[in-house]
């Protein structure tokens, strides 16, 4: 199943007048060169460590976990200074952090450090949580698993997950997608509204992994969906209030996996080997099944050293934050954030 690409807007531009960000590589005319410090001009590193990233609503910061089951940061583009989030209180560490619509910042995560089994806990023991965004208390639980996700509507209160019974990754199992809304009228965050919008139990996703991964702007009443197994993964959309399914990306060949979504709702970002044959790139799908655009992003993983992963787009749509690890590591490992500016790439035209 193919992965979509998605693409957050910010002040980056800003940035580079005020000289906050990482000195940016000389224009790459050959994309088979690509790496992790080798890279055109309209993509600069902005952190020097973490992963999964998102953007702030103004798209003046970025949020990121330092690492799996780490702590949370929040990096400022306009200043070039880090502010941690998740150092007032104990905790067991962090897999994802969103911002919330309302700017609190939601969290998946554990309360006791898992050990050195990390993955595995990260799949049967990471809950959800609100954190206040005046940092001046330790996050509510909100007494619900997200093995995977979550996905955040950036207009609403809303948030997806998904939730799986059975031991991760030795078996297909019974895996549930819930939406819910996030409720504050009684003084503190809690889930109302909590509905199961898809299981794998039956149709297309039979036996599927299940993962959500973006309310579809415009149309919030349709969530971007990764469907995989160990072969094959395709970009999905879901109607909640029906159940409907859509195959957007409808290729068996290649792992195509959903990630970002621009916020005019008409394309997504996609992880996928469509090129390469083997190492993830980031390209941008247009959700049209019957109208397929595809257009590659990044060559890192053109050599067969590095992937481009986590793309997610800033809500002005002119830049994406991504990460750049090697082949080898961990799905979801990052060793910082790097960004991409959407304008000032259309005007070198990359092959």
């Amino acid at each position: 199943m193919k992965r979509k690409l998605m693409v957050m807007g910010g002040w980056v531009g800003l940035l580079l007048t005020l000289g906050c960000m990482t000195p940016l590589k000389a224009q790459v005319e050959n994309p088979e060169a690509w790496t992790d410090t080798t890279y055109p001009a309209y993509i600069t590193k902005v952190t020097n460590f973490g992963e999964r990233a998102d953007w702030s609503h103004d798209g003046k910061r970025i949020l990121f976990v330092e690492r799996s089951f780490g702590d949370v940061y929040e990096y400022d583009l306009e200043t070039g200074k880090y502010r941690p989030l998740t150092h007032h209180y104990y905790h067991g560490g962090y897999v994802r952090a969103l911002y919330l619509s309302n700017g609190d910042i939601l969290l998946s995560g554990v309360r006791d450090f898992p050990g050195e089994d990390w993955r595995e806990a990260r799949f049967r023991l990471a809950e959800l949580w609100v954190l206040d965004k005046d940092l001046d208390k330790p996050p509510v639980r909100l007494g619900e698993y997200c093995w995977e996700g979550p996905a955040v509507s950036r207009t609403r209160l809303r948030i997806a997950w998904a939730v799986h019974h059975g031991v991760y990754p030795k078996a297909i199992r019974y895996y549930q997608l819930f939406t819910a809304d996030i409720d504050y009228s009684g003084g503190e965050p809690r889930i109302i509204n909590q509905q199961v919008v898809l299981d794998n139990s039956e149709g297309m996703v039979r036996g599927q992994v299940l993962e959500p991964q973006n309310f579809r702007p415009g149309k919030e009443h349709e969530l971007t969906v990764q469907a995989y197994n160990e072969e094959d993964c395709e970009v999905l959309g879901l109607d909640i209030r029906t159940g409907e399914l859509v195959n957007y990306s409808n290729n068996t060949e290649y792992w195509e996996e959903p990630e970002g979504i621009f916020p005019d709702g008409a394309y997504t970002l996609v992880e996928t080997t469509r090129e390469t044959g083997r190492n993830i790139d980031i390209y941008r799908m247009k959700l049209d099944p019957l109208d397929q655009e595809w257009e590659r992003l990044t060559w890192f993983g053109q050599d067969g050293d590095f992937k481009a992963t986590n793309p997610v787009v800033s809500d002005d749509g002119r830049y994406i934050a991504f990460q750049v690890p090697g082949v080898n590591d961990v799905a979801g490992i990052g060793h910082g954030i790097y960004i991409m500016d959407l304008e000032k790439r259309s005007l070198t035209r990359p092959r």
